[in-house]
């Protein structure tokens, strides 16, 4: 790295001075210890920089589980991780890993904020799985957790993430329709395309029940019966049709293409 730019970043996060704004009030300055500039272009290369170093041991460890004799022992983004690993001493050997990291390199887990999830197998009873500790605090277990947005659980079915996208789109609909009940019709078919056919992580769903998929055809329907003032009980099909809009199979239909689309392009699918 240019001496030049080591000082400038040098400069910026000595002499960083923050306050704490309360509507017209101000906090006394304070000085920002640890920690990257928020929303910093550089921000993101810099933390990427810092931990590389932990994401690299976790890899090289071989520890965890395994997809056609390659390593998946941990899974990042920004400042979440997961661990994954086929037994719980692989996963204490992983979390050694990540505290030894941590008291390295001044950080220190937030241990409430952590937890511990065991995946069921199909037809089998779990045996008995010891505590997983991290600082020597046993971590809650959990049946289920949110990643970046998708619900996970412990049996992999997605129900659940379908309920929580269901009540999603019911918040999007009736916030277009309710402060857009007086535009054009072409205006409220975008904003439907918009905010109404973009079902998060919705090409990952393969286990659930077609009851809970159901709800989430039938929510998707109203949205768009709500927003464009039409009978309860008009033909789907028909609407979507006379609309030029995908209903709802043609669109889960095409965000799963797209999702396969995207692997086999991917340079690491390729190699």
């Amino acid at each position: 790295m240019p001496a030049e730019l080591y000082h400038i970043f040098k400069f910026w996060y000595v002499n960083q001075v923050n306050v704490v704004r309360w509507s017209n009030a101000y906090s006394d300055p304070y000085r920002l210890e640890c920690g990257v500039r928020q929303g910093g272009i550089s921000s993101p290369k810099l933390f990427n920089l810092y931990v590389n170093a932990l994401i690299e041991e976790l890899s090289s460890t071989h520890v965890g589980c395994h997809i056609d004799d390659v390593c998946f022992n941990n899974l990042s983004y920004a400042d979440d991780m997961v661990l994954l690993s086929a037994s719980p001493c692989g996963l204490r050997r992983l979390l050694g890993i990540c505290e030894q990291f941590a008291r390295s390199h001044g950080l220190v887990y937030n241990v409430k904020k952590s937890e511990c999830m065991v995946f069921q197998v199909r037809g089998k009873d779990l045996p008995p799985v010891p505590p997983i500790r991290l600082y020597g605090t046993p971590l809650n277990r959990v049946e289920s957790f949110k990643y970046l947005g998708h619900v996970v659980t412990s049996d992999l079915k997605d129900d659940a993430d379908i309920e929580r996208e269901r009540r999603a789109l019911s918040v999007r609909a009736n916030m277009v329709a309710r402060r857009f009940a007086r535009c054009s019709a072409e205006v409220k078919l975008t904003l439907f395309r918009a905010f109404c056919t973009t079902f998060y992580t919705s090409s990952l769903w393969i286990s659930y029940t077609q009851k809970q998929y159901n709800a989430l055809r039938v929510q998707y329907n109203n949205a768009f019966r709500m927003l464009m003032g039409l009978p309860r009980y008009c033909s789907a099909s028909g609407m979507f049709a006379n609309a030029r809009v995908d209903c709802f199979y043609t669109t889960m239909r095409k965000r799963c293409t797209s999702l396969a689309r995207r692997v086999r392009d991917s340079s690491i699918a390729a190699s």
